[in-house]
């Protein structure tokens, strides 16, 4: 029998700031371990100079490739907010381990969200 329902949420958005150059090397190592909302032609644009900029994506936890997540160099940290389903936020913040020194600034759990707020840096 084929299961039609998910017994928990598989999607989790993140909202990254600081360079937007940072935030592009971010957004293709996310590609390449999960199915995203964003395209490969997609670059951050920074629209304005004296304003801190935010972009966001959306992430299906479901199938990760971890295979295909390696280290990534950032040459500044960037912060990232993580807001999902609580299964799904913990499986993606196992992938962000192993490819980035990770930070948790804070956090916030419900019944059936959990937020986090990460600082990204090189390993």
């Amino acid at each position: 029998m084929a299961r039609t329902e998910r017994s928990h949420p598989e999607t989790v958005t993140v909202e990254l700031s600081g360079s937007k150059e940072d935030a592009r090397l971010v957004f293709d190592a996310l590609r390449s371990c999960f199915a995203t909302d964003r395209g490969a032609e997609e670059e951050p644009q920074q629209l304005d100079e004296s304003r801190p900029m935010v972009w966001l994506g959306t992430y299906d936890v479901a199938d990760a490739r971890e295979e295909g997540c390696p280290p990534v160099h950032l040459d500044a940290s960037v912060q990232a907010d993580v807001q999902g389903g609580p299964w799904a936020v913990d499986r993606f913040r196992t992938t962000l381990d192993s490819m980035f020194s990770v930070r948790e600034t804070s956090a916030a759990s419900g019944d059936q969200e959990r937020d986090l707020h990460l600082l990204l840096e090189s390993r």
